[in-house]
């Protein structure tokens, strides 16, 4: 992915090694440098879950699927989309 460039450097999601703590800290990291530069910073934050409730789910899949990403990503995007549910398993345990 990173071959077609779909995928770029600041990517955090679905990066081997990044997480949404690692895009805290950079992004927390970037606005503390503005500030500290008396830069005028601003944030914004959306929110997709309504544009992923509104668009048919399988025109965003098959564009996935067009950009390369693999069966089972798409896969995972697809059970994401169907039901929002996901769970997590770290070393093992399960809540």
């Amino acid at each position: 992915m990173k071959d077609r460039e779909v995928i770029r450097d600041n990517q955090h999601g679905f990066t081997k090694g990044k997480s949404c703590l690692t895009n805290l800290v950079a992004f927390h990291d970037g606005v503390i440098t503005s500030v500290d530069k008396g830069r005028a910073t601003d944030a914004i934050y959306l929110d997709f879950c309504e544009a992923f409730d509104m668009d048919p789910n399988n025109i965003l899949l098959s564009k996935l699927e067009r950009q390369g990403f693999d069966g089972c990503t798409v896969q995972w995007i697809r059970n994401w989309l169907g039901g929002h549910i996901q769970r997590v398993v770290v070393n093992g345990s399960e809540p």
